[in-house]
């Protein structure tokens, strides 16, 4: 595992971004999705994460997220863990036209490391980035609103209802998060 990208420091304020092995595009399917917001709820509401900005992409998640119990390591390992094994569950059991294609991919990579059993399907890279200063944490904030607008899934970053560019904007979310203490700016 690279060194480059670990949480040192466990209680500051880090962007961290995951990724889906071989960037399959598993989050193109809602169910898949609300599994993660599900469990980015219950590190909130269990493990004192406190997340203050989110977007999940067709194949990554990127997160500004702080511990509240001084233990961020621990917590996205538990996240990553926890929505691995429930989203390898749902492609067993629900309709999936790409069931055994994407099990044969976590079932290749889980092949390549010894820590894992049967499939893998998050990298174990976390490419966590520690936020130094407002600058440096309002380019992380765009960066991660604009995912959507770059990849032309939508036009403006509010529109994207798997982002929390929608609760800077005061609209409607699927997930509640603390917002910094900046203004999100609209580009309507």
């Amino acid at each position: 595992m690279s060194t480059g990208y670990q949480i040192r420091e466990q209680d500051k304020l880090y962007y961290i971004t995951t990724q889906v092995v071989y960037w399959i595009d598993v989050f193109t399917r809602q169910r898949y999705r609300d599994i993660v917001i599900d469990s980015l709820r219950y590190c909130q509401k269990e493990k004192g994460l406190d997340i203050f900005a989110y977007v999940i992409m067709s194949n990554h998640v990127h997160l500004i997220v702080r511990s509240g119990n001084e233990n961020l390591s621990q917590t996205v390992g538990d996240l990553k863990k926890f929505t691995s094994r429930q989203i390898i569950k749902s492609i067993e059991t629900e309709p999936e036209s790409r069931r055994e294609w994407m099990l044969w991919m976590f079932k290749h990579a889980a092949e390549k490391h010894k820590r894992n059993k049967n499939y893998q399907f998050w990298t174990h890279e976390n490419h966590a980035v520690l936020l130094y200063s407002e600058q440096f944490i309002k380019e992380r904030l765009l960066y991660i609103h604009d995912n959507p607008v770059r990849a032309g899934i939508v036009e403006h970053p509010e529109d994207y209802l798997y982002s929390s560019a929608r609760n800077y904007a005061s609209s409607e979310s699927v997930l509640e998060i603390d917002l910094l203490s900046f203004k999100w700016k609209t580009y309507t």
